[in-house]
Parts: structure tokens; C-alpha cells; sequence
């Protein structure tokens, strides 16, 4: 088992991308605390999961008491944490102007700063430890911002910058920060994020979804060779490059396959069905 020993602490873990991380991890040996603000899905979550070396914790990341309390449960149920997944988060769909600040604010506060909070609290127990591992939940949107998501894409691209500065200040200590940055994925995310009075999607997307599970298995191979960052699917790489050397190109196609979020969901609806 490639993580036998480890204890990994996941937040987001009542569904989706956080529980898949979970599941996985159990399976390769880890022991594996799972949270998120409903403390009775995130025990629905270990349920469906299995295993005995698990825990589940309420924790809501913007709240920094929360989050010294979930680092001090997790320790004293396992006696140390190796592996810290932030995955906390949701989006919001409406346009630059119109969105409503103080719901911006609210998405900053979960997504980015939540982050960070989870990132102090534990790095002072992986430095006493010797090392440890943690892992920054982004999107393709922290790469490449699309209308009606620019507030959802700067929080991303906030984390993928405080992800890849933090790993160059901590890989002193043995301490590496992984950021994974999926794009479409098979989720309740769309369904779940905060919609505005304009609320559309690039369309296109959604044939190319994949399930949690896939990002599961990059998140676990970037953390085991120590990456910097993992994209996945990983044909949205070359996309990131496009859109580097290409802006105008991206930006045309993106522009072109808008579609009201509504048809997106039922677009994915189908696809899943």
C-alpha cells in the first residue's frame, strides 16, 4: 500500500472530488479524517467509503477556531498528520458587473483564506514531524479565466500562486505543496455553486468531464513523486499553453460555446445518466 502509515486530513469531503481523495486514500493504507461544514454528510461520506481508520469532523475552513480544532482532533485520533488536502470550496456564476460582494467575499473567505488558515495550522506540526505533504485543490479556472467565473477563477488563481510560493519557502522543512488544478469534472459542483442574474457556462466542457476518481488517482501520483502541480485531464495542458501563447484564439473559442448554466446542467445531466 503506497500511502500504509500516513494520515491524511481532507477537507470538501462529503462528496465529490473530497470524497473520492478520501476513498483512495483509505484503500492505499492511509488513515483518513474527513470534514466539511455538514457533519452528517461527511459520516454519509465515510460510510460509503468503509474502513475503520477513518474520522469525520465538522469544520468550516473560514473559520480559523474550526480549523485549530479539526488539526487537534486528527491528532489526537491518530497521533500525527502527514497529508493535508484542501479542497474546500464552491463557485459563483454571475458577471463582473453585477456579482454580489459580499458573496464574493464569502467565496474568498472558504476557497482562498480558509486555505491558508488550514496551511498555518498545520505546517507547525509537519515541521515538528520532520515533513509532510500538502495539497491544494485549484482548477484550470486558476489558469484560465472564463466569463460569468472570474470570481471563482481568482480565487484559483490565488491558490495556485500562494500553493507554489508556499512550496518554495517550505521544501526546507520536507514539506511539499501539491496543486492540482482539474477541469471538467463529473460533480455536483455546478449544481451547487452560487448562480447570479447571469448565469452561463463554456458548454463545450462537459463532453470532456471525468469522474472524481481520475483526479483521485493524479492527486495520488503527484503526491507520491512530490510535484509542484498536476493538471488533469491532462489534455488541458496544452489548452494552458494555447491560451499562453494564444490569448485571442482561447478567448474566441470560449466566447463561442457560452451556453445559460441551465442547459449546461442538463446537458451533464444526460451525459451521466
Amino acid at each position: 500500500m503506497k500511502l500504509e502509515g500516513k494520515v491524511a486530513v481532507i477537507t470538501g469531503a462529503s462528496m465529490g472530488i473530497g470524497e473520492a481523495i478520501a476513498k483512495l486514500f483509505l484503500q492505499e493504507g492511509a488513515k483518513v479524517v474527513l470534514c466539511s461544514r455538514d457533519l452528517a454528510r461527511t459520516r454519509e461520506a465515510e460510510q460509503r467509503i468503509g474502513g475503520a481508520n477513518t474520522l469525520s469532523v465538522a469544520c468550516d475552513v473560514s473559520k480559523r477556531d474550526q480549523v485549530d480544532a479539526l488539526v487537534k482532533a486528527a491528532v489526537a485520533k491518530f497521533g500525527r498528520i502527514d497529508i493535508f488536502v484542501n479542497n474546500a470550496g464552491f463557485g459563483l456564476n454571475d458577471a463582473v458587473a453585477d456579482m454580489d460582494m459580499e458573496e464574493f467575499r464569502r467565496m474568498f473567505d472558504t476557497n482562498l483564506f480558509g486555505a491558508v488558515e488550514c496551511m498555518q495550522a498545520v505546517i507547525p506540526i509537519m515541521r515538528q514531524q520532520g515533513g509532510g505533504d500538502i495539497v491544494n485543490i485549484s482548477s484550470v479556472s486558476g489558469h484560465i479565466a472564463t466569463p460569468y467565473m472570474s470570481g471563482y477563477a481568482a480565487t484559483k488563481h490565488a491558490m495556485n500562486a500562494i500553493g507554489k510560493a508556499g512550496r518554495m519557502e517550505l521544501l526546507r522543512h520536507n514539506i511539499n505543496v501539491l496543486t492540482v488544478s482539474p477541469g471538467y469534472i463529473s460533480t455536483n459542483f455546478v449544481k451547487n455553486m452560487t448562480k447570479g442574474k447571469h448565469s452561463e457556462r463554456v458548454g463545450s466542457s462537459v463532453k470532456y468531464a471525468v469522474t472524481p476518481d481520475v483526479v483521485a488517482d493524479a492527486t495520488l501520483q503527484g503526491l507520491l513523486k512530490r510535484k509542484r502541480e498536476v493538471i488533469v485531464p491532462k489534455f488541458y495542458k496544452w489548452f494552458i499553453k494555447l491560451y499562453q501563447t494564444s490569448p485571442g484564439v482561447v478567448e474566441r473559442m470560449i466566447r463561442k460555446r457560452l451556453k445559460p448554466t441551465s442547459q449546461v446542467m442538463a446537458e451533464a445531466a444526460k451525459k451521466t445518466s
